[in-house]
């Protein structure tokens, strides 16, 4: 007569390997998709206008940039209406400064779930990142249809618009890992990130052409302004949407770099300290 088996198993950690363990990403591909699901769904939930704060905020801000830099200072926009030439620039770093805040906030209010079941910790951040394409694809829509207003149609530098949301993404995600595994370390992350936010946004060339910084500074600190990546990606935009300009390459080349090696260093940062992650929770 056979005895009864009981199965055994075995849960080992495994050695970290610095980077990101893709298998084990697509393995968890559904949880990520709940997770930016739910992210989208809770964020406008018990709000009277809902989602249109997507596209409301953008217009508050092209209106009060356009009062403010457009007519009062009267700072340049390449020959194109300066409100067309301000929400082209908001709406990328829009989606940049949300990922960010999100993310550097995402590890700590979460420690109720990664504490208590093992799944990949890096789907926390890369969950708010991956959610504001939503509201990013909403006022696109309303950014459309400014272009029909004033007149301006893309030229054949359109097709290089996706590469563009690619390296926003890339931006956002490799940032977004460095500020998630800093701040649930080091609380004072989230009250800095009110400051980290706006000045982002003024380096950045929202406001004011990038051609600017060329100008006035001379051609050296202009490429030295391309590590920030959000310059090239928001100097790309303009010109594959509103063909004022030929694209950037220069920027956009020392802005790829630079995302790349945040994005590497930020995984290998976060893989090294993912096993203090339910310690200092």
């Amino acid at each position: 007569m056979k005895e009864n088996v009981i199965p055994k198993f075995v849960i080992e950690s495994k050695r970290s390997r610095g980077f990101l363990d893709l298998k084990e990403l697509i393995y968890y591909k559904d949880l990520l998709y709940f997770f930016v699901l739910r992210d989208i769904t809770v964020l406008y939930k018990q709000t009277i206008l809902g989602i249109l704060w997507a596209i409301l905020n953008p217009l508050f801000q092209m209106v009060v940039f356009s009062i403010i830099f457009g007519k009062l200072a009267n700072v340049p926009s390449d020959g194109i209406p300066y409100p067309i030439f301000s929400f082209s620039g908001i709406l990328p770093f829009n989606y940049f400064s949300q990922s960010l805040s999100g993310a550097s906030l995402s590890l700590v209010s979460s420690t109720n779930i990664f504490t208590k079941i093992y799944f990949p910790r890096i789907l926390i951040p890369l969950t708010p990142v991956l959610s504001k394409i939503a509201d990013f694809s909403i006022a696109f829509l309303i950014l459309i249809g400014m272009m029909i207003f004033y007149g301006i149609y893309p030229s054949w530098n359109l097709i290089f618009l996706p590469m563009l949301i690619l390296l926003m993404i890339l931006t956002s995600m490799g940032i977004g890992m460095w500020l998630s595994s800093l701040a649930i370390q080091y609380r004072d992350v989230k009250f800095a990130m009110g400051y980290v936010t706006t000045l982002l946004m003024y380096a950045a060339p929202v406001v004011f052409p990038a051609s600017l910084i060329a100008e006035k500074a001379g051609y050296t600190v202009y490429l030295l302004y391309g590590l920030y990546p959000m310059a090239g990606v928001i100097e790309g935009f303009r010109s594959s949407l509103l063909g004022i300009n030929p694209m950037p390459w220069d920027l956009i080349s020392i802005g790829f770099l630079s995302a790349v090696i945040l994005f590497f260093t930020g995984a290998f940062y976060f893989k090294r300290t993912e096993r203090i992650f339910a310690d200092v929770a």
